[in-house]
């Protein structure tokens, strides 16, 4: 800046104030130029098949712009003499306006990452897709401006240590004074994560009386309806702790059934499974994919039995009843087609014939 003293002398001005005059003239032309700049990068990214070029410069944009004023703050601690002793507090306006343009950074570059997530064109998402997303990148946003806050700090002379530690102690405070809300904050957390369930799905729990279909996902608690209309509410911890069932993500429905035939119809019994196996065959809501038994398997009390064993193609629960209610009807068909019956419990009592020379000593004279 020593080229501009005889400047500074035929206009009759300070070296230092023609200095600072000059580097704010800089900084304005600079600013207009990147804004330029930026908007030509905008169209150039506007052009490409990508999005997330578009995300990179949505992020970018402002806080660009403003970084040449923190660059011309840092040149302008060189000044003359005359301002020597603002130079500390122009250090620290640098280094504090830095992180917080970095910090704004970091919000706008999460922002513009969810916004192209959740965009038409990736396609229709799921409610707890979106869920998962907008948390994610909102504790990334709240995780960003902490850390900047705490740079901040430091950039003033305020020892972080001491908060730290302080935090630390009132954590500990905190988390046994409200140890459930935050462990049914972390268990929704985990739920938007992992994704267990979803809304709209039906979940139960075969460790507790925990059954019905999912309305809602809270940070708190989560709602099933149960099948008789009643709304439950599950805190979200809770589902860290329990085995959870979700029959909604099956890909087929099971027949698992066993039919019985009496003793006297043992001949017809391979014919009757060989049947009823070409039946499931032959059926079209059968999954040949996987498998499918049947076989004559126990010799019961009262019956000859024999286990039919298959998956149905259709999850859906109506339309499952429907075809197993064909298929076990069809199956009685081809019983009674072989002149078999269905077998039920029964008991024969076998009575032998009295003998005449017990009965003449048991009875008086005179009743023979």
């Amino acid at each position: 800046m020593n080229q501009l003293a005889p400047l500074a002398e035929a206009l009759g001005v300070s070296a230092a104030v023609l200095e600072v005059a000059v580097l704010f003239s800089l900084g304005v032309i600079g600013h207009l130029f990147i804004r330029w700049s930026v908007r030509r990068l905008a169209g150039v990214a506007d052009r490409t098949g990508t999005q997330w070029d578009d995300v990179a410069v949505y992020a970018i944009s402002p806080p660009a712009e403003w970084v040449l004023w923190i660059v011309l703050i840092y040149a302008s601690l060189g000044v003359g003499e005359s301002f020597a002793g603002l130079r500390a507090q122009l250090l620290q306006v640098a280094d504090t306006g830095l992180v917080v343009l970095l910090g704004w950074f970091i919000h706008r570059l999460a922002k513009g990452v969810e916004m192209e997530l959740l965009a038409e064109h990736h396609g229709p998402r799921d409610s707890d897709q979106r869920a998962t997303i907008s948390a994610t990148t909102r504790l990334v946003r709240i995780c960003g401006w902490v850390l900047a806050a705490l740079m901040v700090l430091q950039t003033l002379g305020v020892s972080i240590s001491g908060i730290l530690a302080f935090g630390g102690i009132g954590g500990i405070a905190v988390g046994f004074a409200a140890k459930d809300v935050l462990a049914n904050f972390l268990g929704g957390l985990s739920i938007f994560l992992d994704r267990p369930f979803a809304i709209g799905d039906w979940i139960r729990s075969p460790d507790r009386q925990i059954e019905g279909v999912v309305e809602h996902i809270g940070w708190r608690v989560t709602r099933i309806r149960t099948f008789d209309l009643r709304p439950l509410y599950v805190p979200n911890s809770m589902f860290s702790t329990i085995a959870l069932e979700n029959p909604s993500r099956m890909k087929n429905r099971r027949i698992f059934e066993t039919f019985g035939i009496r003793y006297d119809d043992v001949q017809q019994m391979d014919a009757i499974v060989a049947d009823v196996r070409s039946l499931l065959q032959q059926h079209k809501a059968i999954d040949k994919a996987r498998t499918l038994m049947v076989n004559f398997t126990t010799c019961g009390p009262s019956s000859l039995d024999f286990f039919v064993y298959a998956f149905t193609k259709t999850t859906d629960w109506v339309k499952f009843h429907g075809i197993k209610q064909e298929v076990m009807l069809s199956i009685l068909a081809i019983i009674e087609s072989h002149g078999a019956e269905v077998a039920f419990p029964t008991r024969t009592l076998v009575m032998a014939e009295p003998d005449p020379k017990l009965l003449e000593q048991r009875l008086p004279p005179e009743d023979l």
